[in-house]
C-alpha cells in the first residue's frame, strides 16, 4: 500500500470517558423509625454518586451509615476516600467496561461500600452507553423479581398489625428483625397468627455460642431461615451453630466476597447466603458470589439496606440473575418514603416487583427538584 492510497477509517476509541463525578449526601426523612438490634433508624442518609460522559450519566448511592452499625465503614470516612482517592484516579480516563476499574479498586484494602458505588455507578453509565438495561449487561433475564418485607423491632401487637399488611399486599416472605429480648416470644406469636408464611428473622449478629439454645428454640416455628445470628466477622462459630440447628443459616454480614462465600459452604457455616451489592464491593463480586453459591447449589437473595429508589433499581437488576431464587428486600419504596428522589415509582404489586425501564441502565431518573431539596452537600470533582 503506498502512502498515497486510501487508509482505511481510524477504529473508534473503545469505552466511555468520565468527565466529571457529581458527589452528594442525601437525607430522606422515614416514614416509621426503623429498629434493629444495633439501633434505630429516622432517616435513610446515603452518598449519591453521579458519574458523567459524553452526555451520559450514571448514578448509584452508596449504603455505609453515619456511624460503624453496620459494617467499619462510615459516611465521613467513606466521602473523604472517594473525594481524595477513588474519583481522582477515574475522573478524566476512559474505561471499555467495568472490569477495567478493578486494578484501580482492588489494591486499596476494605471499603467495599466506597468502591461499590463507582463501580455501580459506571455499571450504570456502560449500561446507558450500550443502549442497554442494566440486567441485561449483568446476565440477568425477566421483566419482575419476587420481593419480601422486613418488620423492624416493635411490639407484638404492632408487629402483628405489619404482618397482616404485608401478608394483605401480596409479599413473598416475611422477615422479622429480632435481637436479646425480642425473639421466641415475637417469633411465637407471629407463627400463631400466620401459620402458613414464608416466615425468616434477622437477628443482625446480636448472639454469641452461649446463646445456642435460645437459637434452638426457633427451630420450633418453620422458619426459612435465622439470618447472621452471630458476629458481622465470623464464619467459624456459624458452622458450629448451623449443625446444632435444623433451620437454615442465612449469611449477611460475614460475606463480603467469593472467597468468603466458599469458606462457608465448604464448612457448613450457612444454607443460605444474602448478597448485598454495596456491602461485597459492586456488582463484579456479587456475580461471582452469586456463581459460587450457584456451583455449591445454594440459594441467594438480594439484601436491602432501606435505600432510595437509586440503590433499590440496581438492587432489582441483579436480582434478575437466575440463582437469586429467594424474594429479596426490595418492597415497594412508599413503605418507607413519602417521597423518593427518583421520578418512577418502584412499586411492588402481589410480591413481584417490575424491573424498572425507563431507558438504559437501571431504568430510573433522578426528581432533580427534590433531590436539591433533600442534599445536605454537594460537590463536584472534574480532571
Amino acid at each position: 500500500m503506498t502512502s498515497d492510497s486510501p487508509q482505511p477509517p481510524a477504529p473508534s476509541r473503545p469505552g466511555i470517558r468520565i468527565e466529571s463525578a457529581e458527589l452528594r449526601i442525601v437525607s430522606l426523612p422515614l416514614l416509621t423509625p426503623f429498629v434493629i438490634s444495633t439501633g434505630t433508624m429516622t432517616a435513610k442518609t446515603f452518598p449519591l454518586l453521579i458519574l458523567k460522559g459524553e452526555g451520559i450519566e450514571g448514578v448509584a448511592e452508596a449504603v455505609m451509615d453515619p456511624a460503624p452499625d453496620y459494617l467499619e465503614e462510615t459516611i465521613p470516612g467513606a466521602m473523604a476516600f472517594l473525594r481524595e482517592v477513588l474519583l481522582p484516579q477515574i475522573v478524566g480516563k476512559r474505561f471499555a467496561s467495568p472490569y477495567e476499574l478493578q486494578p484501580i479498586l482492588s489494591p486499596w484494602r476494605g471499603n467495599r461500600m466506597a468502591k461499590a458505588v463507582v463501580e455501580m455507578a459506571f455499571w450504570d453509565l456502560w449500561a446507558k452507553s450500550l443502549g442497554l438495561p442494566l440486567k441485561a449487561a449483568l446476565g440477568g433475564t425477566g421483566d419482575h423479581v419476587s420481593v419480601g418485607v422486613s418488620l423492624g423491632i416493635a411490639p407484638i401487637e404492632t408487629t402483628l398489625e405489619r404482618v397482616s399488611t404485608a401478608v394483605e399486599q401480596g409479599y413473598k416472605r416475611t422477615k422479622l428483625k429480632i435481637a436479646q429480648g425480642h425473639d421466641v416470644r415475637i417469633v411465637e406469636a407471629v407463627r400463631a397468627e400466620f401459620p402458613d408464611i414464608k416466615l425468616t428473622v434477622d437477628a443482625n449478629t446480636d448472639y454469641g455460642l452461649s446463646d445456642l439454645p435460645k437459637l434452638q428454640a426457633l427451630d420450633a416455628f418453620a422458619l426459612d431461615y435465622i439470618e447472621q445470628p452471630l458476629a458481622h466477622d465470623d464464619i467459624h462459630d456459624h458452622a458450629k451453630v448451623q449443625r446444632a440447628l435444623k433451620t437454615a443459616i442465612c449469611l449477611d454480614e460475614s460475606i463480603r466476597s467469593a472467597s468468603d462465600a466458599r469458606k462457608a459452604l465448604e464448612t457448613g457455616a450457612a444454607r443460605v447466603i444474602n448478597i448485598k451489592v454495596g456491602r461485597v464491593g459492586g456488582f463484579a463480586e456479587a456475580r461471582a458470589i452469586h456463581d459460587t453459591c450457584a456451583a455449591f447449589g445454594v440459594p441467594v437473595w438480594c439484601g436491602g439496606m432501606l435505600e432510595s429508589g437509586i440503590g433499590r433499581a440496581h438492587n432489582i437488576h441483579l436480582a434478575t440473575l437466575a440463582n437469586f431464587t429467594k424474594p429479596g428486600d426490595t418492597s415497594s419504596a412508599s413503605r418507607y418514603f413519602a417521597r423518593d428522589i427518583t421520578n418512577e415509582p418502584l412499586e411492588a404489586s402481589n410480591g413481584e416487583m417490575p424491573v424498572p425501564v425507563n431507558g438504559p441502565g437501571i431504568g430510573v431518573t433522578l426528581d432533580r427538584d427534590y433531590l436539591a431539596s433533600v442534599t445536605d452537600h454537594a460537590e463536584e470533582i472534574t480532571a
